[in-house]
């Protein structure tokens, strides 16, 4: 019974933490305006093309189910093929009942056909997995944190370009979130530069380099990470493991990937911020 009121007092904690940054964001200024005094004017966001969700009745239960690592690698696996496939095509990341079971709610919220023994892809014109990972990540950021977020957002900057992938406003500043759908050994260090150049340019108060990978973040991105910054400063600041696979670099620019959840990795990321760089331990 202890047990039970333990878990339901956390439940509640966090539910009022959710309910108070909603108060708190609905009273400091929107993201847009945040954006404006750095000197940032959006371009283009949210772009619709390559983005797979379903109907809006649909949303909620999607949502639930991109919490789940496996269903993300079994969609991104459907959106490689393109064309038709079968049960057995895209059964790597799961058991082929846990595939079909993916594949039936698919069906069920009309993002997938079928033909006989075959699917498709309802949106045929999809080509990866990337906007729908980075809608994902904007959704977490508003329903676990009660915050407002955009995703697939351009400027027009003189110097620094690309895409930001996810920009939170977070209780009056602003999170930068690079969504890589890739695994690590995909990664090349031009997308690392870019990404600290895009941080020094937006000085967002928390940076992060987000992969969507449960693989070791030690053995090839931290390395990356190390060498880049090596490269741009005399003293180079340590990229410091956190936890597991979650580290930081000077308590603002983090690297993390999807071990345990991509939720609970911000949760640590948050926590970890206020504690260093607010004082508030």
């Amino acid at each position: 019974m202890n047990d039970d009121m333990t878990f339901n007092e956390l439940d509640f904690l966090r539910t009022e933490v959710r309910r108070l940054r909603k108060a708190l964001s609905r009273q400091t200024p929107g993201i847009d305006l945040l954006l404006k005094r750095r000197g940032f004017r959006v371009y283009k966001k949210e772009p619709p093309d390559d983005l797979l969700i379903p109907a809006k009745r649909h949303l909620n239960g999607y949502y639930q189910m991109l919490h789940k690592y496996s269903f993300r690698l079994v969609l991104r696996d459907v959106i490689k093929r393109k064309g038709s496939f079968t049960l057995e095509d895209v059964t790597r990341y799961a058991t082929p009942r846990v595939t079909e079971e993916y594949l039936d709610y698919l069906l069920s919220v009309k993002l997938i056909k079928k033909r006989a023994r075959e699917y498709v892809l309802a949106k045929g014109t999809i080509t990866s997995f990337g906007a729908t990972l980075e809608w994902y990540v904007a959704e977490v950021f508003k329903r676990e944190f009660g915050q407002e977020a955009v995703w697939g957002v351009k400027f027009k900057r003189p110097k620094v370009g690309g895409d930001y992938d996810v920009i939170a406003k977070f209780d009056g500043s602003l999170f930068y979130v690079e969504v890589k759908s890739s695994p690590p050994k995909q990664i090349y260090d031009s997308e690392i530069a870019a990404f600290l150049d895009r941080v020094e340019d937006f000085a967002p108060a928390i940076a992060v380099f987000l992969m969507d990978t449960e693989l070791r973040m030690k053995d090839k991105l931290v390395p990356m990470f190390e060498k880049e910054l090596k490269e741009r400063y005399k003293d180079p600041p340590a990229v410091v493991r956190m936890e597991r696979e979650l580290f930081h670099i000077r308590d603002r620019v983090f690297i993390v990937n999807a071990k345990e959840s991509i939720v609970r990795n911000f949760e640590k990321v948050v926590s970890w911020y206020y504690q260093k760089v607010d004082g508030l331990s």
